[in-house]
């Protein structure tokens, strides 16, 4: 959520910064700045009318020391005491207007945040490896999954409808071993706390991260919309410190945790869905931060490291690509992707997506630090997909087909999975 007092302060440079991401993303801001103007009008009425009426209580007090009627004013303190309720009941409403309001306006992007309309103007800030060469057609994970008994998805749809997979016995045991093998990574290389968070969260926790109120029909909720299953682990993780007050030396704060995540994928006709590509139900393992402000720009070039690790030591070809004004998501103030090469898909998929979402996200679920003048500032919140198990499973098991139709396992991550290759 944005700062009112910034918004206030310089509106037209507020409108200006949120264009850059496109029609519409400042429609939101003149309604707010109406909401705010009413509220400090409301306000300043009520202030006037409370010394008014401490003026009253004074000479109601001289008279009565005089042993003077004051019948009169009594009546008139009364009116005024039914005018400042009626007063604060309407600045209340007005107050959860303008939070409402604000709730629905995107973040600032970072001030150096390549300007550009869409995903086409992402600039590609390295690229890694060569893509693996073969001396065969290579297959896409589908065909190899289902030649294997590794994947099936006719019996997931039958169990589930589209857009969800079975992960039979190697392939489970694969998806396993590359959740425990990232989380060991992250906690022992890495320096990371790991978690295990509930998978169901309120709906403060939502709003907390800001996938409610903008994405609430991308969510699974319960009946009554009470509880909804979690879309990644950055909402219950970074949920831990909501409405919390930390000190500077708590500061930073990691963490690691893996989650199933669950997202209804209401937008993304056209994008690509085969296989396990887009699914409603997937795992990752998450990387949150809790940050100073003043560290959290290098504090982004480290969590994008530590995705980078994951793809490295399994050797998979991949690209860094910063996100542009255009393209950024709604709470993030700078983004990185990692997108890896699917050889058999022939395309690159976006497996991780690191972001600094700077205090936007700590406003929301009042999540402040004390600094050492004593003051309480809002935290910088940072996270990284550490990585989507789903279109990890693509890529490695693309890449490591062979000829004869099975798949050799990244030496990095034998021992934990127990094997040298499948099939």
């Amino acid at each position: 959520m944005l700062d009112i007092a910034l918004i206030r302060k310089d509106p037209d440079g507020i409108r200006q910064r949120l264009a850059l991401r496109g029609k519409g993303a400042a429609d939101g801001l003149a309604k707010v700045l109406e909401a705010d103007e009413e509220r400090r009008k409301l306000i300043g009425e009520v202030e006037k009318l409370k010394a008014e009426r401490n003026t009253i209580s004074k000479e109601i007090g001289a008279r009565k020391s005089k042993g003077q009627p004051a019948d009169d004013l009594m009546a008139g303190m009364k009116e005024k005491s039914d005018r400042i309720a009626e007063l604060d009941r309407l600045t209340a409403e007005v107050e959860a207007r303008q939070e409402t309001l604000l709730l629905t306006i995107p973040n600032l992007p970072w001030e150096e945040c390549p300007k550009g309309a869409g995903s086409a103007d992402n600039p590609v800030v390295v690229t890694w490896g060569q893509p693996k060469k073969f001396d065969f057609k290579p297959k896409d994970h589908v065909a190899l999954g289902e030649a294997l008994e590794i994947l099936d998805f006719a019996a997931a749809t039958k169990v589930s409808g589209s857009g969800f997979a079975v992960y039979r016995g190697a392939g489970a045991r694969l998806e396993r071993a590359l959740i425990q093998w990232m989380l060991d990574l992250h906690t022992v290389s890495h320096g990371y706390l790991e978690v295990s968070p509930p998978f169901l969260v309120r709906e403060a926790s939502m709003v907390g991260t800001g996938q409610l109120p903008k994405f609430r029909e991308d969510m699974y909720a319960t009946e009554g919309g009470e509880l909804f299953l979690v879309p990644t682990a950055e909402v219950p993780v970074t949920n831990l410190h909501r409405d919390e007050i930390l000190t500077e030396g708590d500061l930073p704060k990691k963490y690691a945790a893996y989650t199933p995540c669950f997202r209804r994928e209401a937008g993304s006709a056209g994008k690509e869905t085969r296989g396990l590509a887009r699914m409603h139900q997937f795992d990752k393992v998450e990387l949150v931060w809790i940050e100073h402000p003043d560290r959290s720009m290098q504090t982004l070039e480290a969590l994008c490291g530590h995705a980078e690790a994951v793809l490295q030591k399994l050797g998979l070809h991949y690209r860094k690509i910063e996100l542009c004004t255009g393209d950024i998501g709604f709470g993030a103030a700078r983004c990185y992707d990692l997108e890896v090469w699917a050889p058999g898909m022939g395309q690159f998929l976006e497996v991780s997506s690191c972001s600094n979402f700077r205090d936007f996200q700590a406003r929301r679920m009042g999540l402040r630090f004390k600094g050492a003048d004593g003051k309480n500032r809002p935290c910088h919140t940072l996270n990284g997909s550490g990585t989507a198990l789903a279109r990890l499973f693509i890529a490695l098991v693309e890449t490591y087909q062979t000829k004869d139709g099975k798949i050799e396992i990244p030496e990095a991550m034998r021992d934990v999975f127990g094997a040298e290759r499948i099939g």
